[in-house]
């Protein structure tokens, strides 16, 4: 089933006072349940791609659909509840909380659905041991390794049970051999569940295990697998 739709989709910005288009007229669609992995050098339009199918960043032309509805002619709170609920998000840079624990740190998307406090705590519980955080849960993120943190990133992306999961280069600041265990634990934990998952990325071997592979460059699409 196709759950988004890109529809002649374009992007600019103003930078230093200068326009620069970001996407150039992308159209696509993205199947529910599937890996989908957006490669592309530096400066391509693959994070101004994720941001738009995240709801994150209005279109400048063109449409985004998501479940058969435009993103961006939905009302502003309809929207903010789809990103919150049906959304999860990691980044390269994992914005956690400083002051904060790890389990509060994954608390936190659940607790702005109003959900039980103790709802909250066993979903970050659970969710921590699924990432091997279980002896980490009490630290905050200036008491852990980078690794660990993007963790616990992960986790808090999947603590409101989202439907969609994007990652934003989530390894791009990680040695190898972390990466890759970042790479095996998105896979494994969207798998498990029948998540869709769009990870931006420059490795490319991750792109092996993908449903579909989209290659932007230049703010265009060049190419395209599955």
């Amino acid at each position: 089933m196709e759950l988004f739709k890109l529809q002649n989709v374009s992007k600019s910005f103003e930078m230093d006072g200068q326009q620069v288009q970001a996407l150039k007229g992308v159209s696509l669609g993205l199947d529910a349940g599937d890996m989908t992995v957006i490669l592309g050098p530096s400066g391509s339009g693959k994070s101004t791609l994720l941001t738009l199918l995240g709801g994150l960043s209005r279109p400048s032309d063109g449409q985004v659909s998501y479940r058969g509805q435009s993103l961006y002619k939905m009302p502003g709170a309809e929207l903010a509840a789809i990103r919150n609920k049906s959304f999860g998000f990691v980044f390269q840079f994992h914005h956690l909380m400083p002051e904060l624990t790890a389990l509060e740190n994954v608390q936190l998307p659940s607790r702005i659905l109003r959900l039980p406090p103790e709802e909250c705590r066993e979903r970050a519980r659970s969710l921590l041991e699924l990432v091997g955080l279980k002896d980490r849960m009490d630290h905050k993120p200036g008491e852990m390794s980078g690794g660990e943190q993007q963790r616990v990133a992960v986790a808090r992306a999947l603590v409101n049970q989202p439907e969609v999961v994007l990652a934003d280069e989530p390894t791009g600041n990680l040695d190898l051999k972390t990466a890759e265990g970042i790479h095996d634990l998105l896979w494994e934990a969207c798998q498990k569940d029948g998540r869709t998952l769009i990870v931006v990325t420059h490795f490319e071997p991750l792109a092996k295990r993908a449903d579909q592979v989209i290659t932007l460059n230049g703010g265009l699409l060049t190419k395209k697998r599955g």
